[in-house]
């Protein structure tokens, strides 16, 4: 299992990057689609960011409709990730 304050760190700037926001907006609380202005293609293109850069193989789309919040996206990858990305 991956360290958690690690894993929060690294999933800020990752949706940060891919959402095209500051990192001062990705809050744990803060919905993905609504606050962070995700639409569906970048929510697709964002579960594939998060499976490669934390080795996880695949996410289920039953996991992934549950994935709203940053927080939630956390809490998966700190149970599902294999390895930190790269800095």
């Amino acid at each position: 299992m991956l360290e958690r304050d690690a894993v929060q760190a690294a999933v800020v700037k990752l949706l940060a990057k891919e959402l095209s926001v500051d990192e001062c907006e990705v809050l744990p609380l803060a919905s993905i689609a609504d606050d962070l202005g995700a639409d569906s293609l970048a929510q697709v293109e964002l579960l594939l960011a998060l499976e490669e850069a934390f080795g996880i193989e695949n996410i289920p789309d039953e996991s992934a409709d549950n994935l709203k919040t940053v927080q939630q996206v956390i809490e998966y990858v700190v149970q599902h990730g294999t390895k930190m990305p790269n800095p």
